[in-house]
This record gives C-alpha cells, sequence and structure tokens, in this order.
C-alpha cells in the first residue's frame, strides 16, 4: 500500500505492513534478531550498501521497525522516514546531522522543556546561534529568517501551552533564505495536521504519545525527503539511537487506532475546556479549538482538528494544584500524554521539568500550569471527576460559611 488517496484512519490500520508479513500472519512480527545471514556473498554485500533491499545488523535496520516507519511516512505523505529510540533522539539527531559550528537557528520560545535545553545548553557549545522568538509573533519569526538561518524549527501546537504557529506563512519564508523547515507534530498527530503540505521540509514525533497510545512504548520519527532523510538515517545507524523492535510492534498496533482514539480525545478535550472556563478557581484555559485562544484563526486554517491537549491555570497556584490533583479519580498524574487514560500533570515537573524557575516564568509557565492530555473515557465520566475535585479545592478555598 503506497500513498494511494485513501482515508487516513484506514491508512492507520493497514499501511506499511504486507511486505513484513509471513506465513499467512495478519500482523507485524516482532523480528528480534541483531543479524542476518546470508548464503551468497554478493548478495549480502549489495544489501549492506544499498544496492539492494533487505537487512543486516540490528542497529542498521529491522522489519518490525521498518514496518513502523513506512505507516508513518504513509500517514504524512512523505517520501521517506526513519524512526529513533525516543522523541528527543529525533530531534537531537536532526540537529547534529545538519547543524555546524557558526551555523544559526531560528525557533520559538515555547518548546518542550528538552528541546528548549538543547537550544540553550547544548547547541551554544557547538557555536550554534539560537534565536528563540516570542510564539505567535510571525513578524518577528519573519525577520530573523531574513537574517538567514540554516534550521528552522517549528512545534505547533507547543507543549504545554498550546501555541499556535502559522506553518505556511513562515515556512515559506524559511524557504526563502533555504533552511530547513522541521516541524514537531506530535500534539496534532497526521490526523490534525499535515506539515509537509504546509511547506515544512521535515515532520517529526515523540512517538511514545499519541501514535502508539497506550504509554507502553518509547519511540521517534521523522518523515520527509529521500535527500534529508539519509542523512538523518546515517547519523542515528552510527550513533546508535535505534528504535528497538518491541517497541516499534507496540507503537504499530497503537497506531491501528490513532483516528479512533484522537476523535475522542479531542470531544474530551473540548468538553474538559468548556467546563473549565465555567470554574471560578480557573484564571485562564488554553486550547485551540476555544475561540478565546489567541491563535484560534490559524488553527482553524491549518489543523482539521484541535488536539486532545490543553493546559489551565489554577488561582492558588502549586498549593490549589497540589488539592486539585489528588483529588481525580480518572486521571493518571504523571509525565505522559497521548495515552488512552485522561493524564494530568503541572508543567513544572512534566514537560519543563528540565529548566529553571525562572526559565518557566520567562515562557508564562507559571507553577499553577496544569496539563491536560484527554484519554478515550466517556466524556461525562470525566466532567463528573472534574466537578468532584473542584468541590473540593473549594472546600479549601472558601472560609466555611461565607
Amino acid at each position: 500500500m503506497g500513498n494511494e488517496k485513501i482515508n487516513v484512519g484506514t491508512q492507520a490500520v493497514w499501511s506499511g505492513e504486507k511486505e513484513v508479513l509471513v506465513h499467512g500472519a495478519s500482523q507485524v512480527p516482532v523480528v528480534v534478531s541483531v543479524a542476518y545471514t546470508y548464503d551468497d556473498m554478493d548478495e549480502w554485500y549489495d544489501v549492506a550498501i544499498g544496492k539492494k533491499a533487505g537487512h543486516i545488523y540490528g542497529r542498521n535496520t529491522n522489519p518490525t521497525v521498518q514496518a513502523f516507519e513506512e505507516k508513518v511516512r504513509i500517514l504524512e505523505g512523505a517520501e521517506a522516514a526513519t524512526s529513533f529510540s525516543t522523541g528527543m533522539a529525533a530531534i537531537s539527531n536532526t540537529f547534529y546531522t545538519f547543524l555546524r559550528p557558526g551555523d544559526r537557528i531560528v525557533s520559538i520560545k515555547d518548546t518542550y522543556g528538552g528541546t528548549n535545553k538543547i537550544f540553550t545548553e547544548f547547541l551554544p557549545q557547538m557555536n550554534i546561534e539560537i534565536v528563540l522568538c516570542e510564539t505567535g509573533n510571525h513578524e518577528e519569526i519573519e525577520r530573523e529568517i531574513e537574517k538567514g538561518c540554516k534550521i528552522l524549527y517549528l512545534e505547533t501546537p507547543t507543549n504545554p501551552t498550546v501555541k499556535i504557529t502559522d506553518i505556511e506563512r513562515v515556512a515559506k519564508k524559511g524557504k526563502e533564505v533555504g533552511a530547513i523547515v522541521v516541524v514537531d507534530n506530535t500534539f496534532a498527530t497526521p490526523i490534525n495536521q499535515k506539515p509537509l503540505e504546509l511547506g515544512a521540509d521535515l515532520v517529526l514525533h515523540s512517538a511514545t504519545k499519541f501514535l502508539g497510545g497506550h504509554a507502553d512504548a518509547l519511540g521517534g520519527v521523522i518523515c520527509g525527503s529521500k535527500e534529508l532523510i539519509e542523512p538523518i538515517y546515517h547519523y542515528r545507524e552510527i550513533n546508535g539511537a535505534t528504535l528497538d523492535p518491541w517497541s516499534a510492534y507496540l507503537l504499530l498496533r497503537g497506531m491501528k487506532t490513532l483516528k479512533l482514539r484522537v476523535e475522542q480525545q479531542e470531544k474530551n478535550a473540548f468538553a474538559i475546556a468548556r467546563f473549565l472556563q465555567q470554574q471560578e478557581l480557573v484564571d485562564e484555559v488554553f486550547y485551540p479549538g476555544l475561540e478565546t485562544h489567541v491563535n484560534h484563526d490559524i488553527a482553524k486554517k491549518q489543523m482539521k482538528g484541535f488536539g486532545g491537549m490543553l493546559s489551565f491555570s489554577v488561582k492558588g497556584g502549586m498549593d490549589a494544584v497540589k488539592i486539585l490533583l489528588p483529588a481525580l479519580k480518572y486521571a493518571n498524574r504523571a509525565a505522559n500524554l497521548g495515552a488512552v487514560e485522561t493524564t494530568y500533570g503541572p508543567a513544572r515537573t512534566t514537560s519543563h521539568i528540565e529548566c529553571t524557575p525562572e526559565e518557566r516564568a520567562a515562557v508564562g509557565i507559571a507553577d499553577g500550569l496544569v496539563r491536560i492530555s484527554a484519554g478515550i473515557e466517556d466524556t461525562e465520566d470525566l466532567i463528573q471527576d472534574l466537578e468532584q475535585a473542584f468541590a473540593i479545592l473549594k472546600e479549601h478555598t472558601v472560609p466555611v460559611g461565607k
């Protein structure tokens, strides 16, 4: 199955698997062999140099991993894809593949905390100039791009503030200066957003999140042209951040229900966002689907749906969070997202644990900011759960008899 014009839900179920099915099995096998044996020395050599399809060593390629890569490639409408042991490996390997001392990268301030650490701690050690613009300030982003950059790196929606950047607009400016435009599409997924169609050169995912969807496998993946993916693959195969076959199988299995999960997660996220808007103990709600969201119009233009991620700030800061979150019955309080279970967590201990309080404050992340990854539970149960949790919070914050 290639890039035929079939719907994305069908692609998620069927694509990328046929070539690796064996013995009449209907499911992709987990191939755990480290090495692959050849009787024909010339065939072995041809496979080793890429002249012929096949596998020689697990750090390079693997049939189960290949099926996962192919499925994501097709969903994103890309020419090629390669995978990694984690989402951060996908991000860092991409930077280290293309950047050299003296290069310049333009990005936004609201990227995931781990990505931000690469920008502020590791890349500067390589004498790479990092320019972090105000997220949503497209004029500032364009001005910095015009000064020249090797990579334009975007994350939209952002983690955890779900801010939106106009991919098509800034990608066009990036192309004018010859930049490689990279978009982290983890929050949106291929169900809701296709960055390559909007002008991006590379699109990446922390597959650990929505693609896998069951919080049981780590992985990362990046898609784009063969010209760009081949050097990223080469860097990864030598430096060793390889996706293991068991994780690839779990990610493949999870992706079969990707469309169904994203649809229910979005329904729940909308309901939670609207509920939170009505709570007197909530300062602000951040969800691209709300008309009050500062980038709502851009989200409507470039996204097919608004996704299952939102965040909110609660009055009383961390003291209130310490009461509210433990009171929830249908919630994992954990540093993960995109799973079938609804997950809550303050940004200070999830997305931006690596950052100092000052660094978090600089990008508008208060200690009372809570990230929510809506799960696939029945919507009514999640709202009732929030109602009882806020009732408990109110008991602790409003004097009795007032």
